[in-house]
């Protein structure tokens, strides 16, 4: 029986892109610096992780070139973590696993987590990769985010439960 190679020995490249962003905490982080969450408090609240999860995954994504730190504090060091070229270019396939999600992991009667206005066009963006208005590529600078109520509401009370918590 032939050996089997490991995920980043073959040239397939869904192997070689799980090795980066296959598990719930990667895409978690991903998509809190997609929803402009630069600082880890605010990441670790809105994912759940504990801090020495989050952190390693961070280094991992500075690692693999997705992330990148940029120091905001002294003293103590704090740092921002940003979406790079690389970290930016998985903003498709964060749209499609929205678009999934959207059609075949909740009931129509939640509404949209998020509802996204393409700011070119001035109409809804819908579920993407293309603009629904327009039909123009979506491009993540060219989004306005608008929270359904619940998810907002969803979204304050971990970052209240994350606070009265430490």
């Amino acid at each position: 029986m032939d050996k089997i190679e490991p995920a980043n020995q073959t040239l397939c490249p869904v192997a070689r892109s799980e090795l980066v962003v296959g598990d719930r905490w990667t895409v978690l982080i991903l998509r809190e610096l997609f929803m402009r969450n630069h600082r880890f408090e605010e990441i670790q609240a809105q994912t759940g992780g504990t801090p020495q999860m989050i952190a390693g995954r961070l280094k991992s994504l500075e690692a693999d070139g997705l992330v990148e730190r940029r120091r905001y504090n002294e003293r103590p060091p704090r740092y921002e973590y940003y979406l790079t070229e690389k970290g930016n270019a998985f903003h498709p396939v964060m749209l499609a696993l929205r678009a999934w999600g959207e059609s075949w992991m909740k009931s129509p009667d939640e509404g949209r987590a998020i509802s996204y206005t393409h700011l070119s066009c001035g109409g809804s963006a819908g579920l993407g990769p293309t603009c629904e208005s327009c039909g123009v590529p979506l491009e993540r600078e060219d989004l306005r985010a608008d929270l359904n109520p619940a998810y907002a509401e969803e979204r304050q009370q971990r970052w209240e439960a994350f606070k009265a918590a430490r």
